[in-house]
């Protein structure tokens, strides 16, 4: 399989591919817009902020490229959050290949005290698409995130955290997960495999 990582300068790149290596998967991290129009599958990584993540993607074509892409493509954490419409992230328009919009944790409402970012491991669960098959509702992912998307009719996985959020997303050969499934241990590990089995 021709397996494409998007590089960026918002990647938690190695990670991933210690992940894929676990799994006997070899990838390529490039940001060559022909490879990534070829690969098989693309992975979106993310870790860091929306706006400069997305002002590198303009500057380099990659924003139209990723939108145009039509084999499946996973995003993750800040790579889903950037395929959503709008991030308050620094008031930053995304690629708009989900509805939804990205959003700050509002503490103000909360009843406990309750820290953002949220970091650790929380449970996902209405879970939806064969990117879950094999995992039971209310499976624990690891999550490190002060900004969430908001429920939608792209939401394929849920999870609480103030309030209820998109976890998973999901239209048509794009998806994107909020949490780290190259950190999640098993369920990540099944969810991984799912996504290069779609």
């Amino acid at each position: 399989m021709n397996l494409a990582i998007v590089k960026y300068n918002a990647g938690n790149i190695q990670s991933v591919l210690y992940a894929l290596e676990r799994i006997g998967v070899e990838a390529t991290v490039t940001d060559d817009q022909d490879f990534l129009r070829k690969a098989d599958k693309v992975i979106f990584p993310g870790v860091g902020e929306a706006s400069s993540a997305m002002q590198y993607l303009r500057e380099r074509g990659i924003d139209k490229l990723l939108t145009s892409l039509t084999q499946p493509v996973l995003g993750i954490c800040l790579g889903m959050q950037l395929m959503c419409q709008y991030s308050e992230e620094n008031d930053t328009d995304c690629l708009g290949i989900f509805d939804e919009k990205v959003l700050k944790f509002d503490v103000a409402g909360a009843t406990e005290r309750i820290k953002v970012p949220q970091i650790g491991w929380n449970t996902i669960y209405n879970l939806k698409t064969p990117l879950f098959k094999g995992l039971p509702e209310n499976s624990f992912c690891y999550f490190v995130h002060g900004y969430h998307a908001a429920l939608g009719e792209h939401t394929i996985a849920t999870t609480d955290y103030i309030q209820p959020y998109s976890s998973a997303l999901h239209r048509d050969n794009f998806y994107g997960v909020q949490f780290h499934p190259e950190k999640s241990a098993a369920v990540g590990e099944q969810i991984i495999k799912n996504f290069l089995a779609i």
